[in-house]
């Protein structure tokens, strides 16, 4: 990267992206989407709509139990030969591109030197290799909700909220590198989510946006005050210095750099806008951005999600409001840990080899038919749960297993048990002031493409569940913000009846089905808590 030795990027590049980005025969904008299995990218013109899309695969490391590691340079490459991709669609990309953006997985950890190259492999979202220390780090006497009082007090008035038990947040991950890797912590430059080190890779800046910082819970996130907080940082001991700038999502952090220009294909000094964390990206794209107004998220995860016009939080069922990465707005996440991969688990359990991939699933799920009242109940916490029960030791479970149960009951017990899991986290953040109640569920995510398990859902939950474009979601969402600051849109709220438009699938809830998910929903309700006990 072409970096000043004290962090400044070349003054002329970042003149040529202010020049590019006033050019108006520019009528195309490249969003990308980096998962936990691969990249999903766009290019999207001034309507958000999808004028060529790729995606890219790339691997995910799991050295042991409960470690969870990938290579940047995979996301790099990944994006490269997705952009080519592209190319190969619409010959004039490089010349009709007005802006890269960028959403990825949050709450990951890349150690870099000051060029931005990291130290080791980044430690994602999925690692929970700090549970414990997590909840050493949270915990002492007197406690509530397993954090002692005092911390939980600090936490929860600057921050609004606090690390989860179950090590995956970042301040946990950051001292397990600063106890089991000190020389990689004490050599690190900054420690970036993986959107920032995207960012840095493409501009040689090291920023990050509210929704990362705000997950990193040494950010103050009250009004008029928002930045990072020297008080918690201090208390976890992390070297504010080592934390990248915080900066608005709709923000130009500069242009490409020439040798990233040349490695995607690009022009040299391209804008490339700081964009968004998946959740917040989702959050957008999925058109659901009134005040209150919920939708639903399945892909490897799970959460529901909404923005509200100040701060939520529920520390008893861990839940609670981020800043996000456009205006601080407040965005309200409940977070579950297996859906995708709860139903790519069982394709394979029950013989497709590659269960991950889409055709795999598709046969899988071909023909199983709708629940039935003596299926077995499933659990999938199969690695563990945040929501509405914090704890990475919880794991998956069949209940009620019979000599009668076939494959298709064990797949479409899967299917059921993460819809009646989500239903479990609605039941609480149903309760929060101003949640809009009687709207119709956008759902998104790979999961989506399931028409069983959106019908499931929308029994469960009882309200109409709609699917559209449900795999780009994070996307447009990213495009929407990108949009914003060329001007395409007054505001990203302004894009909501674009990314509301277009061919809609809407699964309405049924009586038969409703009336089976609540009888279900009962039995396991029963056993819920005997389960949790058992793991703790």
């Amino acid at each position: 990267m072409r970096v000043g030795k004290d962090g400044s990027r070349d003054t002329d590049v970042r003149n040529a992206g202010s020049r590019a980005a006033g050019r108006s025969a520019r009528d195309l904008l490249i969003a990308a989407d980096f998962g936990t299995s691969g990249v999903k990218l766009a290019a999207l013109d001034r309507s958000l709509s999808l004028k060529a899309v790729a995606m890219r695969a790339y691997p995910l490391s799991l050295p042991v139990s409960g470690q969870a590691e990938q290579a940047p340079a995979d996301w790099w490459k990944a994006l490269a030969e997705g952009i080519a991709d592209l190319r190969g669609l619409i010959p004039d990309l490089a010349e009709r591109t007005a802006a890269l953006v960028f959403c990825a997985q949050m709450c990951g950890v890349v150690a870099t030197d000051a060029s931005g190259a990291p130290l080791r492999p980044a430690i994602v979202w999925l690692d929970k290799r700090a549970g414990t220390m997590s909840r050493q780090m949270n915990g002492g006497f007197p406690s509530l909700a397993g954090y002692r009082l005092d911390k939980l007090l600090a936490w929860t008035r600057i921050a609004n909220g606090a690390p989860s038990h179950n090590g995956m947040d970042p301040p946990a991950k950051m001292l397990w590198l600063k106890q089991f890797e000190p020389d990689v912590f004490a050599g690190a430059h900054k420690l970036l989510d993986v959107k920032d080190w995207l960012l840095a890779r493409a501009t040689g800046r090291f920023v990050t946006t509210a929704d990362s910082a705000n997950l990193t819970w040494m950010m103050d996130t009250r009004q008029g005050r928002e930045g990072w907080s020297p008080y918690l940082a201090g208390r976890l001991g992390i070297p504010l210095d080592k934390l990248p700038e915080i900066v608005d999502g709709t923000e130009t952090v500069g242009g490409l750099l020439a040798d990233a220009a040349v490695e995607l294909g690009l022009e040299p000094g391209l804008p490339v806008i700081a964009g968004a964390g998946d959740v917040a990206a989702t959050a957008i794209g999925s058109g659901a951005m009134a005040d209150g107004e919920l939708h639903a998220y399945a892909g490897t995860s799970a959460w529901l999600s909404g923005f509200f016009p100040s701060r939520r939080i529920d520390i008893f069922h861990s839940f609670a409001t981020i800043c996000s990465s456009v205006n601080y707005r407040p965005l309200l996440i409940a977070t579950q840990e297996s859906a995708g991969t709860a139903f790519a688990w069982a394709a394979r359990l029950t013989g497709e080899a590659e269960g991950d991939t889409d055709s795999a699933l598709a046969r899988a799920y071909e023909g199983i038919g709708p629940v039935q009242a003596d299926d077995p109940l499933f659990v999938p916490w199969l690695a563990g749960e945040r929501v509405p029960v914090d704890d990475d030791r919880l794991r998956g479970v069949f209940y009620g297993l019979g000599m009668q149960h076939d494959r298709s009951a064990l797949l479409r017990s899967v299917l059921e048990g993460v819809a009646l899991n989500m239903r479990w986290a609605l039941s609480k953040v149903a309760k929060q002031r101003g949640v809009l109640q009687d709207t119709p569920l956008p759902l998104v995510g790979g999961a989506a493409v399931n028409p069983l398990f959106a019908q499931g859902l929308a029994d469960a939950l009882k309200r109409p569940v709609e699917v559209r474009a449900p795999r780009l979601a994070g996307v447009r969402g990213a495009a929407a913000i990108a949009g914003t600051n060329l001007g395409w849109f007054d505001s990203v709220e302004a894009a909501a009846p674009v990314l509301s438009a277009g061919p809609t699938e809407t699964y309405d809830p049924q009586d038969e089905g409703m009336a089976l998910s609540d009888a279900r929903s009962a039995m396991l309700e029963r056993h819920r808590s005997r389960l949790i006990a058992l793991y703790r």
